[in-house]
Formats: structure tokens, sequence, C-alpha cells
């Protein structure tokens, strides 16, 4: 899938999906949420209503050329990442971005949900929300527990607290440990 995309489920954390896309518009990185519905307004895990850039039945896939640059980004919540895992369509749009090389960063709950469906896990480090590093750990990745982690295409972030560093690392993955420091510096870290 090319480009840069923030999956939103009703019930993900408000700060790890705002706090990253955040982190990578003042980067430079051009970002689009997206509903997994067809609906663009999307409710978070509190109560927030944040309108989409686009829904589901207008998402655009396209896969040719698909690479590393490409990035799915899954924040963590819940009921949010469990309604991310379940949308069937979207699992299967991202193991096949997988499998052409695109990258996946997921954060909190959604490693443990969302990522663990992925092929080839195996020796793969990841980081996640506490209680959430079964289903992971079963598919051959090693739980780390830091507050991000970057194995190769594959960035994974611990909890709502990290979102800004998980943000960071999508951002150093992207455009470099340059990049990262200027934003950081930026806000002040």
């Amino acid at each position: 899938m090319k480009g840069i995309h923030i999956f939103l489920a009703d019930g993900f954390e408000d700060m790890e999906a705002l706090a990253t896309r955040d982190v990578l518009l003042r980067g430079g990185i051009p970002v689009v949420t997206v509903s997994i519905t067809d609906e663009y307004l999307v409710e978070s895990s509190h109560g927030l209503q944040v309108t989409a850039d686009t829904s589901w039945g207008d998402l655009e896939v396209m896969e040719p050329g698909t690479d590393a640059s490409d990035v799915m980004i899954f924040p963590g919540g819940m009921p949010g990442s469990r309604n991310l895992a379940q949308h069937a369509e979207l699992m299967e749009i991202l193991q096949d971005h997988w499998a052409r090389g695109g990258a996946v960063a997921a954060i909190c709950a959604a490693p443990g949900l969302v990522v663990s469906q992925l092929p080839g896990l195996s020796g793969r480090k990841f980081t996640c929300f506490d209680g959430f590093e079964d289903a992971p750990i079963a598919a051959g990745a090693v739980y780390t527990p830091e507050g991000t982690v970057t194995d190769g295409n594959l960035i994974t972030g611990r909890g709502a607290g990290w979102a800004v560093e998980f943000g960071l690392a999508i951002l150093s993955y992207l455009k470099g440990p340059e990049a990262a420091a200027k934003v950081k510096a930026g806000l002040m870290l």
C-alpha cells in the first residue's frame, strides 16, 4: 500500500494516533488518517471524535511499487486494536503490504493483535503494552520491554507514554535520525 497511513477504529488511543500524526507532519511526512468504516467520524477510547482524512469506502489501495518507504500505522487502545485486528479486508491488505516489503508500525495493544497476524515474524524484535506479547511471541517474534523498537521495517511502541517517541522512531526510519532529532528539539524534548 503506497504512502503513510494511520488506521483508526472506534476505541483508538488518542495520544498514540494523534501524537504520531503530529510528529510525522512536523517532520514533513505526508500522512493520511483512515477510518476503517465508511464513516469519516471515529471515536477514541476517551470519547474524542476525530474526522479522518478518508473513510474505508473512499480509500484508494495502491499496491504496485510498495516498498519500505510505505508505512501502515496502527495505534493501540481498546477496543480500537481489536476492531483493527478483526477487519478482515484490512488484515489482507496489511499482509500483502508486508509481503511487498512495506513497513508496519504498531503501538500498545496493536503489536499483539495486529502485528501478530503477519507472516515471517520469527526472530523479529518488538515491544507492546504489557499482556499483549503472547501472540507475537507464539509467531516467533522476540519481546523486548523497551519504549520503542525498530527492527528493519517493523516499528513498535509500548504504550501511550511512548507515543511521541514512537512517532519519532517512524520519522527516523523514513528520513533518518537527524530529521527526528530536529523535530525532537523543536518539541523541547
